[in-house]
């Protein structure tokens, strides 16, 4: 029995080979291609005939949707861009913030922002609002600058009608119950003494320098809300300045990413003939205010000594902002003094460099570089509809606080002089790459829309915008900061201040032709 299992293996192992030799001596097949004999002698580089042009996408650095604006019988702006995407960005945007706070108990605003989103006519809670937003996967969020407040909502396109109605009912129709507002004064209460605790001074040098600039008036108001305010503020303080800023004539509904047909017929439906909670709309009595610029200096002596507690704390470092009038983002020279802000640039001694993040700038070149002990020297460009202030701000150990002053205003009368082509054009090259890779978000789109319509009603689209920076020239850079080297500075100091130099020495080096400080002598240190 085993013998024939074992023959009958070897005649299969040689039907095997054979059939394996057979295959090896047999004709090649050949793979017949449909358009071999059709087209034989055409080359891949050429069309083949009877197939219609492609149709190729172009990149010439223009948007294809426009911002359309319709304005409602309520005085009401619809603007949109629409743009591809299963999700959309809708928001409204009130000319309302802390520079209309004159008449009123400062403070006003920052307690809106921490209200928004709370209980309306319709949604019991706030809960009840981000259940009815997670319906359509979206997220909301609120913020208020000094002359802008938004309420913004991303979400589900299919979602969009919902989402207006929702908007509609937070911005007119929050009820401010008391439990909501002892809520806000602790939430107000927290960020006031963390803005005091933090170890970066940024904010707090900004509220600073700002008060200083504009003394008591308009964008020098207080943007967070004093603390002997806090108690005071209730639901009819609220009312009293909704009824006169939040109208239909100062708001603007923005959406990114739906048509525009759409999102005004959800507009209609939810912003017209609509009863807000305080009562009516009636006559209003708005501030209509134009910024003063006054100059002058805000100083905050503080020990900073232990800002920073842990193994490697934050040496203790004296804070200087110094600050000149610009000009509003609706004049022409806000281009120039754009560019002229990124060719200043800066940041901090310990940033990581790269690619895009100013290692070129005048800041990092002229003052970082050359002077090891400062720790930050940074320029910021505020601007609004009717002023503006390009600061820079420098941090150093309060034992050179003279010298790092003195810095600061050599760089700035440096500004009026010589500017290298080259570094003019990399400044512009970085503003447009900014803007351009900033405008890739829809979030950031949709703000863009909202601002430039709430102010102008029209908006400038990326293309012209940067077709403006191109066309910036060295004289422009030149011009625009004589103008601004004739006003009074603005200074705003935080930290030990014992050598800080007199506003009328920081004064004068800057009406000086070399940006030094007048001399001091002394008999005895």
């Amino acid at each position: 029995m085993a013998a024939v299992v074992v023959a009958a293996r070897r005649l299969l192992r040689g039907s095997a080979s054979w059939g394996r030799s057979r295959l090896r001596f047999r004709a090649p097949a050949y793979r017949q291609f449909s358009s071999g004999g059709t087209y034989p002698n055409i080359p891949l580089s050429s069309p083949l005939p009877g197939i219609p042009k492609p149709v190729f996408a172009t990149v010439d650095g223009q948007e294809k949707f426009e911002t359309k604006v319709t304005t409602l019988d309520n005085g009401l702006r619809v603007a949109s861009q629409n743009k591809f995407g299963q999700f959309c960005t809708v928001g409204i945007l009130i000319n309302s913030g802390s520079r209309y706070e004159a008449k009123y108990l400062s403070g006003i605003a920052h307690f809106l922002e921490k209200l928004a989103f709370s209980s309306t006519a319709r949604f019991n809670s706030k809960d009840e609002i981000l259940l009815t937003l997670e319906k359509h996967g979206g997220i909301c969020d609120c913020q208020t600058s000094r002359d802008t407040t938004m309420y913004a909502v991303s979400a589900n396109i299919k979602g969009l009608d919902t989402v207006v109605g929702l908007l509609a009912d937070v911005v007119l129709q929050s009820r401010l119950t008391d439990e909501e507002l002892e809520l806000t004064r602790m939430a107000v209460q927290f960020e006031l003494e963390d803005l005091n605790m933090r170890p970066d001074p940024e904010p707090l040098l900004t509220e600073m320098i700002h008060e200083a600039a504009y003394r008591e008036n308009t964008v020098g108001l207080h943007r967070f809300c004093p603390t002997e305010n806090i108690a005071k503020i209730d639901q009819k303080v609220l009312h009293a300045y909704l009824r006169n800023y939040y109208t239909p004539n100062r708001m603007v509904l923005a959406g990114v990413g739906m048509e525009h047909e759409h999102l005004v017929e959800c507009a209609q439906r939810h912003l017209l003939g609509v009863q807000p909670a305080w009562g009516h709309w009636g006559a209003t009595d708005a501030d209509r205010s134009v910024a003063q610029y006054t100059g002058g200096i805000v100083k905050l002596e503080r020990d900073m000594s232990n800002v920073s507690l842990g193994p490697t704390p934050i040496p203790e470092l004296t804070h200087i902002m110094v600050g000149l009038e610009s000009c509003s983002f609706l004049e022409e020279d806000f281009i120039p003094f754009a560019v002229l802000n990124m060719m200043m640039g800066g940041g901090g001694s310990f940033s990581a460099g790269g690619p895009g993040k100013g290692m070129f700038t005048r800041l990092y070149l002229n003052v970082l570089n050359r002077h090891h002990w400062m720790y930050n020297a940074t320029s910021y460009h505020h601007s609004y509809e009717d002023t503006g202030l390009l600061c820079i701000h420098a941090s150093a150990d309060p034992r050179q606080v003279r010298e790092m002053v003195e810095i600061i205003t050599k760089e700035f009368i440096l500004m009026g002089g010589t500017v290298d082509v080259v570094e003019l054009e990399r400044a512009k090259t970085q503003l447009m790459s900014m803007l351009m890779m900033n405008l890739e978000s829809r979030p950031v789109i949709f703000e863009d829309v909202g601002r430039q319509v709430l102010a102008t009603r029209s908006r400038k689209l990326p293309h012209e915008l940067c077709s403006l920076i191109s066309n910036v020239t060295s004289e422009d850079i030149k011009r625009v900061t004589s103008k601004m080297l004739r006003g009074k500075p603005a200074v705003a100091a935080l930290g030990d201040l014992t050598d800080l130099p007199t506003y009328e020495h920081i004064q004068a080096a800057l009406s000086s032709r070399d940006g030094r400080l007048p001399r001091v002598y002394r008999l005895f240190r």
